[in-house]
């Protein structure tokens, strides 16, 4: 195994000092024009990607202020015509009051009956409005959704309704009108 060393002399190598400066200027040049064509394809490219993202942003605003925009006017009609279906339902009470003004009968237990009839037409609206009466007899005093007018002594557990003087009613587990109550008083 031989230990060849080259020797530096025998490469040839131009130094920088004896080339022409046409050669140096033309290869500065060469490199120059590649890399100003390569950082003004790189900035064209930026600029489109810029000009794209711009575009789907504006898209995204305009989208969200049109749906911010429908929301709100579904929350306008809601509120304008939230009572439209409680509406249809008191609307064939309406006819049986109309008709009962129009009857002249002096028979009053036909009026009374008309009257009872109305009435269940009423209560039946009123429910299908989920506006539910509150009858609380024998329940336990709830100060919210009871007004107690005074305690009585009773029979029953201290505490709990006795008798109910004007019935309450809820919307939906919501109070109405409470019901005014007598509420039977500790012993």
């Amino acid at each position: 195994m031989e230990n060849k060393q080259e020797n530096p002399s025998s490469q040839h190598v131009t130094p920088p000092a004896e080339r022409s400066p046409e050669t140096s200027a033309a290869g500065a040049t060469g490199s120059a024009t590649q890399e100003d064509v390569s950082i003004e394809a790189s900035l064209a490219e930026a600029q489109a990607k810029i000009a794209e993202l711009q575009e789907g942003f504006l898209r995204a605003k305009a989208e969200t202020d049109n749906a911010r925009r429908r929301a709100q006017e579904d929350i306008t009609k809601a509120h304008k015509f939230a009572i439209e279906s409680f509406a249809e339902h008191l609307l064939p009470v309406i006819d049986s009051l109309e008709a009962a003004v129009a009857h002249s009968s002096d028979d009053l237990e036909k009026v009374r009956e008309g009257v009872e009839l109305t009435l269940r037409q009423l209560i039946g609206a009123l429910e299908k409005g989920r506006v539910v009466a509150l009858n609380p007899v024998g329940e336990k005093f709830d100060p919210h959704r009871h007004q107690a007018i005074s305690m009585v002594p009773a029979e029953q557990e201290p505490n709990t309704v006795v008798s109910v003087l004007q019935k309450g009613y809820v919307i939906a587990d919501r109070v109405l009108r409470p019901a005014l109550v007598t509420v039977a008083q500790p012993k």
